[in-house]
């Protein structure tokens, strides 16, 4: 029983260290992340913005005025409740990702993933399951989904692009996880005051 904590222990040590080095440009990066997927959207739309109308139109009927509403919150909610709300709604964005496909290495992919971001919500060893699940989406995100290789033509890489740009979005929060630390309504904070 004491390899796995030593394990686990020089783990945490390593990822803390990766998180001293990084501290400064984390939360950038973190941000670029989680925009980058509106970015994508903007520019296709600019580009795109004929086929878009169209689309909307088609399916909707709103193809002429299209608004968006912006929802804000108040101040009045404690930042320990916001964060758990944000793990919470970071656990959701990564359900989106889990791929349903019946082959050992994508069904170990999913059981690893889901444990990792259950460790992320419920606030335990927070940073390093985080950390792992960066990089693991990161190497699944540049495999699964290189847009880049297909031909412009095919309606399969809008597919992949949207898939890539959701996928770093969920490394964006989770990165900015790592940089802000899970918040006082966690079992990490929770071990703190024992």
């Amino acid at each position: 029983m004491n390899i796995p904590n030593e394990y686990i222990a020089k783990t945490e040590d390593v990822a803390d260290q990766v998180i001293r080095r990084g501290k400064n440009i984390l939360p950038t990066v973190a941000r670029l992340c989680l925009i980058a997927t509106f970015f994508e959207d903007g520019l296709r739309m600019y580009f795109q913005w004929n086929e878009q109308r169209e689309y909307m139109d088609m399916s909707w009927g709103c193809g002429r005025s299209l608004f968006a509403g912006v929802p804000s919150l108040g101040d009045n909610k404690p930042k320990n409740v916001m964060q758990l709300a944000g793990r919470i709604l970071l656990a959701f964005m990564f359900i989106t990702l889990i791929r349903f496909e019946l082959s050992f290495l994508q069904i170990l992919q999913d059981i690893l993933g889901s444990i990792l971001m259950v460790l992320v919500t419920i606030g335990y060893k927070t940073k390093l399951s985080a950390l792992i699940l960066v990089a693991l989406l990161t190497i699944l995100n540049l495999y699964h989904n290189a847009w880049w290789t297909i031909p412009a033509y095919k309606p399969l890489r809008d597919f992949l692009k949207y898939d890539f740009f959701q996928t770093l979005s969920v490394i964006g929060g989770l990165l900015m996880i790592v940089s802000l630390g899970p918040g006082g309504v966690s079992m990490d904070e929770h071990k703190k005051k024992w």
